[in-house]
Formats: C-alpha cells, sequence, structure tokens
C-alpha cells in the first residue's frame, strides 16, 4: 500500500514542468517531514502528524500551481478545484454514456454509418459544450452571489488523495461500472417494447437466456462494490473470470448459432447489403472475444502486482501497488 505521503508528493508533482520536480521533491519531502518530526514531538502519533501536516499543506494541484507560478483563477481559488473535479467527472463518465445510448437508438433508427458517427460527432460537440458552459455558469455565480458555497466542500483532506494503487477502484469507476449494467438491463428491456415495432434481439430467448444475462450484467455491478469495498486479489480475478466467461459466452453462442437477433426483424435490409446480418454478427463476435479477453487479463493483472509510475525529472519511481 503506498503511503500518503508518497500519494500526495506524487499528485503534487504530475503537474509540475520536468525541469522543477527534482528539487521540489526533495523540498516537500524534506518539509513534510520536518513538519511530522514536531508534531511527533508534540505528542501525536505518527499517522496523525502525517494526516495533520498533509491537511496544512492543502489541495497538491492548488499546491503544483503555486510551484509552477500558475494562477487557477478561472473561477477562483476557492472553488476552482472543486469545478475543475466536477467537469472531469462529467466529461470523462457522463458523457461517453450519453454517446452510448445515441449510438444505440441510432442504430435501431438508422444503421447507416455515415448517420452514426455524425450523431456522434454531434452529439460529443453539443452535450459537450453544454456541459462545460452550464457548469462554468454555476460556478460563476457561486462565486460572485455566494449562493451555495456552504453546500460545497472546499477544504481539502488527505482523503481526497487519488488512489493510485492498481487493486484499488475509484469512486469514478465504481459509478462507470454501476451505470452501465443499468443501460444495458434498461436497453435490453426497451427494446422489446419501445425502441421499434420489431424488437432486434430475439424475443424466444425471453425464456431464458435474456434473464440469465440480466442477472449476470446485474452481479458485474456486485461485483464492481465489491472490488470498490475490499480491493482486488487472486479472488476477485477468478471471479471476474467467471463473471465474463458467463457473460461472454452465451452471447457468443446465441450469435454464431444465429439466435441472438430476432429473425422477424427487417432492419438489417436497410442497411443496403444482403450480407449485413452476417457481417454485424461477426464484428459483435469479435468485439466480444477481445474485450472479454482483455478484461481478463486486466483482472489478474492488477490482482497479482502493482504498476511502477515514473516520475521524469527526479529519477523515482513509485511502485503502487
Amino acid at each position: 500500500m503506498t503511503s500518503l505521503v508518497d500519494r500526495y508528493v506524487y499528485t503534487a508533482l504530475r503537474r509540475v514542468p520536468e525541469g522543477q520536480r527534482a528539487d521540489i521533491d526533495r523540498e516537500l519531502r524534506a518539509s513534510i517531514d520536518d513538519a511530522v518530526d514536531a508534531r511527533v514531538e508534540a505528542g501525536d502519533t505518527h499517522d496523525a502528524a502525517v494526516q495533520a501536516a498533509l491537511r496544512d499543506l492543502g489541495d497538491p494541484d492548488r499546491l503544483a500551481d503555486s510551484y509552477a507560478g500558475r494562477a487557477g483563477y478561472l473561477i477562483g481559488p476557492e472553488l476552482y478545484p472543486v469545478w475543475r473535479r466536477l467537469l472531469r467527472l462529467l466529461l470523462t463518465i457522463v458523457l461517453p454514456i450519453v454517446v452510448g445510448v445515441t449510438v444505440f437508438v441510432q442504430l435501431l433508427n438508422d444503421p447507416e454509418i455515415g448517420a452514426v458517427i455524425g450523431s456522434v460527432i454531434s452529439v460529443i460537440l453539443n452535450v459537450g459544450v453544454h456541459m462545460a458552459f452550464w457548469t462554468t455558469l454555476v460556478f460563476v455565480v457561486i462565486e460572485r452571489t455566494g449562493h451555495g458555497r456552504t453546500e460545497l466542500r472546499t477544504t481539502w483532506t488527505p482523503d481526497d488523495l487519488p488512489q493510485y494503487e492498481p487493486r484499488h477502484m475509484s469512486v469514478t469507476d465504481l459509478a462507470a461500472n454501476l451505470v452501465w449494467p443499468v443501460l444495458l438491463i434498461a436497453a435490453l428491456v426497451l427494446q422489446q417494447f419501445t425502441f421499434t415495432a420489431e424488437p432486434v434481439l430475439n424475443p424466444a430467448n425471453w425464456t431464458f437466456w435474456w434473464p440469465f444475462l440480466i442477472v449476470m450484467v446485474a452481479l458485474r455491478g456486485a461485483y464492481s462494490v465489491w472490488i470498490y469495498r475490499s480491493g482486488r486479489s487472486r479472488l476477485t480475478a477468478v471471479v471476474n473470470a467467471a463473471l465474463v466467461l458467463l457473460t461472454s459466452g452465451p452471447m457468443v453462442w446465441l450469435l454464431a448459432t444465429d439466435r441472438f437477433f430476432n429473425p422477424e426483424y427487417t432492419g438489417f435490409a436497410e442497411i443496403g447489403t444482403g450480407d449485413a446480418k452476417n457481417w454485424i454478427t461477426v464484428t459483435v463476435i469479435t468485439v466480444i472475444v477481445l474485450t472479454s479477453l482483455w478484461d481478463i487479463a486486466d483482472g489478474v493483472i492488477r490482482a497479482r502486482r502493482g504498476l511502477p509510475a515514473p516520475v521524469p525529472g527526479t529519477g523515482n519511481t513509485y511502485n503502487f501497488g
């Protein structure tokens, strides 16, 4: 497990120009050691002294800006880190989800590849710009009026440091891993009743396979909660592999035996090629197999060891894991 001091220093150094990192690394560690020693001599425990010393230094991103001579005043020095974290969350989690839903709906309505690409570009530009604009506007109003400032936690604590250990799952990853199962289950159910007059997926599979896959997708969400609470281990790698195989195996079998798509669905004929269904089937099988192999391998690698994180300019390598 990486120490709080290592995590703090690493977080700060990421935003400092490479040429300054070696000096700042030494200076920052010396400052932390002095503060910790002083508090230990005053009667604090070592862990409590580290927490207090880092709390006094404050947000490492803001500290890095001061070292680099950058003024983070787009919104204001107090609210700027909160605004930055929220906007990053929206653009890396919410926007991809919106794009994914848009692609799914577009494939049902008009699967022509040009229309799909056009809708993706349109969504990224429109939704992304609106997210950035309205989020910034809200923070400008808060900055100028003070309304809502008390509801925003702007005080930094060591608990806010990122978790770099590969065995750990961040809150952002957990949120993404919980949202996607909900969207997949909703899409599976809604395509049967609302999106088109003819369901895309084979209705005959509702006797067993679609409910089975819904349960497996829900278990993936529960698995993510487990990882978030307890971290990765060899047991979690085995469970992950089992869940991946139990989910992807039936899907590949249904696709390969022509039982996945609804035989009555006529949308494939509108794509413009007589072999569209077979082309889509092969593509989906390939994607499922490759992503499943990657998921299993990634789970095993993260469960077995940490990944070294070199910081150019310092000569140090931080082994997180």
